[in-house]
């Protein structure tokens, strides 16, 4: 699977995008990690792994409060959730908003030591963030959400090494 077609890409943020405004209309807290060249494997660990294909029913129904999966964070690979109710590193950052709770801090937290994109519903707001190296970007609209993930997460064609496939996966 060297990479995944733009067409599944484009769908799969579709289904990413759905997922996220339907949670926030019914504020439901919700975080979904996107992982992208650094891979995340320690923390998809520790949750629990689904290796399951991108829906917005899928995502949706793991978010749903008082339910074994809906704590922690998902984190996506190559069009795939990997895994549920994982746990992230906090950021230690001081000038965070005191409004932010522990979700946004995951979420800023791991893209402090990842290349991945953060993806936060707030529970109290609805809001829809976004966290890319180590930064978090706040109230963003659905359109600006889709034309965010459109590019950041093109598919390129990677260059096959000795690394990046094979044993090293």
């Amino acid at each position: 699977n060297i990479s995944v077609s733009q067409e599944k890409l484009n769908n799969t943020i579709e289904e990413i995008v759905e997922a996220l405004y339907s949670l926030s209309r019914q504020k439901i807290g919700a975080l979904i990690i996107l992982e992208r060249h650094t891979k995340i494997g320690d923390i998809i660990n520790t949750g629990t792994i689904i290796d399951g294909e991108v829906s917005r029913q899928l995502l949706i129904n793991i978010f749903i409060p008082n339910t074994p999966l809906h704590d922690g964070a998902v984190v996506i690979r190559d069009s795939e959730i990997k895994a549920a109710a994982c746990f992230l590193p906090l950021t230690q950052s001081k000038d965070l908003s005191k409004e932010l709770g522990t979700r946004h801090r995951a979420a800023i937290g791991v893209s402090e030591v990842s290349d991945c994109i953060s993806l936060i519903v707030s529970e109290e707001t609805g809001d829809v963030s976004i966290a890319k190296a180590g930064k978090i970007y706040r109230k963003i609209s659905k359109e600006r959400m889709t034309n965010i993930l459109r590019s950041n997460l093109k598919v390129t064609p990677q260059e096959k090494s000795f690394f990046k496939g094979g044993i090293f996966k």
